[in-house]
C-alpha cells in the first residue's frame, strides 16, 4: 500500500512539474541535484524528492526545510495526527468536538436515523421541514468527503429523502451566502478559505499556510479538480498578484470572470484567524489542521469543514513555505 501511495504522489508532482516547465522554464540540473541529495541525506529515502524538484521549479530555488507531500502524507501523519486525526471525517460530529457551533449545521444522517443540528433524534417526518425550515437550498456533506467529492447541493423542490439515504451518513448543511467581494470573482460557488494552524512543542499554536480556493463557472462548489487556488499574506489576508490553476498553470485573474486577484483582501481576515486558532485548542492532540471556511454576506467567519487527516500541504509548501522548517518533522524518518 505505501509502495502504490508514492507511486500515485510522485506521478501527480512529475506531472505538476512538467506544467510548471511549460510555464516557468526547465528546472535548473543544480537544483533538482540539491533536491536529490536533501532527499536521501536528511528524509532518508530519493523517492521524497519528485515534489522537491515541483517546488524547485515553481521557486525556482531550493530551500532546506521543504516538506514533500507523500513524506508528510505517511511519515510526519503518523507522528502528528495519527488515528485522532480521523474523526474530522465525521462530519456531523464537528460542532460537538470542537465545542462550539461554528459550522452551520441544520441535521445529519447516521446510521440510518436522523438528527437535528444538535444531534437529536427526529422523525422521518420531520426531516424536511427542519431542513429546510429557514432556507431553499443547502450542502450535503457524506462522511469523508474531500477535494469536493461526496458533497451535493439540494434545492428545496428537489429534495428526496430516500436518496440522500442511499448516499450513507452526512450532514446537512445551511447554504452559504458569501461575502460580495467573492462575487466579484466568482458567484457561482462559495469561495473557500484554507488556513492550516500547527501547534508545535511548546504547545503554541500558530497559522503557518493560507490560500483562497475558488471553483468555476456552472460548479456548485469547489473542486480540485478544476479550483483555483490563490495565495494569500497570511499578516493581513490580501491576496497575491498570482493564482494557479488545478494544473499548476499561473495566472493573474480568474479565467472565467476576469477578475483580477491583486485587490482583494479577505474580509474579517483576523476573525479568521482568531476563530480557526481558538478550534485549534479543542483539539490539541491533532498537531495540524486544515481549516475550510468562508466570511458570509454579514462578514461573519463560517467554517465549512476541518481536516485533521493528510490534510493539503503541497500547495502551500511550493508557494509560502517551507512553512514549517521549524517544527523538525524532517527528523521523523530517523525514528523508524
Amino acid at each position: 500500500m505505501d509502495y502504490r501511495y508514492h507511486q500515485i504522489s510522485n506521478t501527480i508532482a512529475r506531472k505538476a512539474l512538467i506544467e510548471i516547465e511549460k510555464d516557468r522554464g526547465q528546472l535548473e540540473p543544480r537544483l533538482k541535484k540539491r533536491a536529490d541529495e536533501y532527499a536521501i541525506e536528511i528524509l532518508g529515502w530519493k523517492g521524497f524528492s519528485p515534489w522537491l524538484h515541483t517546488y524547485s521549479a515553481l521557486a525556482r530555488d531550493f530551500k532546506e526545510g521543504w516538506i514533500p507531500d507523500n513524506y508528510y502524507g505517511r511519515v510526519v501523519i503518523q507522528q502528528i495526527q495519527g488515528s485522532y486525526g480521523q474523526i474530522s471525517f465525521l462530519k456531523p460530529l464537528s460542532n460537538k468536538l470542537l465545542n462550539k457551533k461554528v459550522c452551520p449545521e441544520v441535521a445529519s444522517f447516521i446510521n440510518g436515523f436522523w438528527f437535528d443540528h444538535n444531534l437529536r433524534p427526529i422523525k422521518n417526518t420531520q426531516v424536511y421541514d427542519v431542513i429546510f425550515k429557514n432556507t431553499n437550498q443547502v450542502i450535503c456533506k457524506l462522511d469523508q468527503s474531500y477535494q469536493g467529492r461526496g458533497i451535493f447541493r439540494i434545492e428545496k423542490e428537489d429534495f428526496n429523502l430516500e436518496q440522500i439515504e442511499k448516499k450513507g451518513n452526512c450532514v446537512i448543511q445551511k447554504f452559504i451566502e458569501q461575502h460580495p467581494i467573492f462575487d466579484e470573482l466568482i458567484s457561482e460557488a462559495v469561495a473557500t478559505i484554507r488556513i492550516t494552524t500547527v501547534i508545535d512543542s511548546k504547545n503554541e499554536i500558530s497559522v503557518r499556510a493560507c490560500y483562497l480556493r475558488l471553483g468555476r463557472i456552472n460548479d456548485t462548489h469547489v473542486k480540485s479538480t478544476n479550483h483555483i487556488r490563490v495565495p494569500l499574506d497570511i499578516q493581513n489576508g490580501k491576496l497575491y498578484n498570482v493564482g494557479y490553476l488545478s494544473n499548476w498553470k499561473s495566472i493573474n485573474h480568474h479565467p472565467d470572470s476576469k477578475a483580477r486577484f491583486n485587490h482583494i483582501t479577505i474580509p474579517n481576515y483576523q476573525d479568521c484567524v482568531s476563530l480557526v486558532l481558538n478550534l485549534h485548542k479543542e483539539m490539541p492532540m491533532v498537531q495540524s489542521i486544515g481549516w475550510d471556511l468562508s466570511v458570509d454576506k454579514d462578514s461573519t467567519p463560517v467554517l465549512m469543514e476541518w481536516n485533521g487527516y493528510s490534510n493539503d500541504i503541497k500547495f502551500s509548501e511550493a508557494i509560502q513555505g517551507p512553512c514549517f522548517k521549524d517544527l523538525g518533522w524532517e527528523k521523523f524518518s530517523l525514528k523508524k
